[in-house]
């Protein structure tokens, strides 16, 4: 029997959510653990399945890893593995960050090559481009990436483009380089300095991460540590959208303001009242909204993270809004469930053109991958009638209790297990 979310609309979210700690730094942290000889405690770890995937990585290459509450207890010793087989990558592109720690601890690493992903390419060129500019024999052959090297050397590196993955995988790799190294045009989201951070804490010597120039002073040795990672901006944008799509009275608790100030500037576009306080942020909302113009950029541009979510908020604003998305080019897969639930929206090329409906209506929707599910979420909250969204487990990816969380604010939302 199919998982899947049903949603009865019309709702208004009232009262507090808790944003959880972000999936998109606590997942570089636990692979960052390889680097550490040593025990590390990753604390206020949600429960997800990309969680999950991670830690089988780290099992399969020797760590000891164990769940003790809301921590993930991480001890890397002698790595048994250098292998990252296609059972991990498939499940989740992030195990390609392996990479780097590998050639670093053990001057080997052989990873399958992560394919296609839903939303577009994502390709590996600019990881594999740094890690040679160090030293890295690499080679592609059979479905698989394999690199070797003596011991990594420190080196000057320019990314084409400012990729969060590659930044992480030679930022990490160059922890344990001989000498400096020096990444330029590097990707300046919150999670990076948030990797900078633990890396530092274990011992690393790491300076500029969060602007477009990272210099990493290679170190011989590092230690375990503890330490928690910052709260999820994508998950946080995500509820205040849907308070603005409900007409609600919603307070997000555990945010980091400057993390969501685009999200904030188009809500406030829109009309929605954002009232901002020291961890917290309180969104109230009446409809109708009006529409707005996204373009998606690197941060601290507006995030493709919330390109979806944002649409579907359009669905049901008052004018036309054009939506642009610059950083993957197959990043409009829910808009064809959306229009299921009656939304007017004509995409051509990497442009949706919006136009707002007075309604949304219930529909049976399929998420087809993690943000998109989020989006059909949102939709499904502001329509009419009763919403059944399957392929949950894309959501189940980046979203910790979303069913739970959002019934504590009013909405009326069940979970029906089975498997999709």
């Amino acid at each position: 029997m199919e998982t899947k979310i049903v949603v009865n609309g019309g709702i208004p979210l009232v009262g507090n959510i808790r944003v959880g700690n972000a999936k998109n730094a606590v997942l570089p942290i636990l692979i960052a653990t390889l680097l550490a000889d040593g025990e590390s405690i990753i604390a206020d770890v949600p429960r997800l399945a990309d969680v999950d995937t991670t830690c089988s990585v780290l099992q399969h290459m020797g760590c000891e890893v164990a769940r003790v509450e809301n921590n993930i207890v991480v001890r890397c010793g002698k790595l048994i593995s250098h292998e990252a087989p296609y059972e991990f990558v498939r499940r989740m592109r992030a195990s390609f960050l392996v990479m780097g720690p590998l050639l670093a601890r053990l001057g080997k690493a052989k990873i399958s090559l992560p394919g296609g992903c839903a939303i577009g390419t994502r390709p590996i060129n600019l990881h594999l481009k740094g890690l040679e500019a160090m030293g890295a024999k690499v080679r592609m052959e059979h479905g698989h990436v394999e690199a070797r090297c003596r011991r990594l050397q420190g080196a000057q590196i320019y990314l084409d483009f400012p990729s969060v993955g590659a930044t992480e995988n030679l930022m990490m790799a160059a922890a344990l380089a001989d000498g400096q190294t020096v990444i330029e045009n590097a990707a300046e989201e919150p999670e990076i300095i948030d990797l900078a951070n633990y890396l530092n804490a274990i011992g690393a010597k790491i300076k500029g991460a969060g602007t477009r120039v990272i210099k990493i002073e290679g170190v011989n040795h590092l230690n375990g540590a503890s330490y928690t990672p910052i709260p999820d901006r994508i998950e946080a944008g995500s509820y205040m959208v849907a308070a603005a799509a409900t007409g609600g009275d919603l307070t997000v608790d555990n945010v980091i303001i400057d993390h969501v100030k685009p999200v904030i500037a188009k809500l406030k576009e829109m009309g929605v009242t954002v009232q901002e306080m020291e961890s917290s942020l309180r969104v109230k909302a009446e409809q109708p909204l009006r529409a707005v113009d996204i373009k998606t950029l690197p941060y601290p541009g507006f995030p493709t993270d919330m390109q979806a979510q944002m649409m579907a908020l359009l669905a049901v604003s008052d004018g036309t809004g054009v939506v642009t998305e610059t950083v993957f080019e197959n990043r409009f897969m829910h808009v064809d469930e959306l229009k299921r639930m009656g939304a007017q929206i004509k995409v051509e090329s990497r442009t949706a053109v919006v136009q707002g409906v007075s309604k949304l209506y219930g529909a049976p929707v399929k998420a087809t991958d993690l943000r998109a599910g989020a989006a059909l979420v949102i939709a499904a909250l502001s329509a009419e009638m009763s919403t059944e969204i399957s392929c949950v487990h894309h959501i189940d990816r980046g979203y910790d209790d979303i069913v739970g969380k959002l019934r504590a604010v009013g909405a009326r939302i069940d979970r029906h297990n089975g498997d999709c």
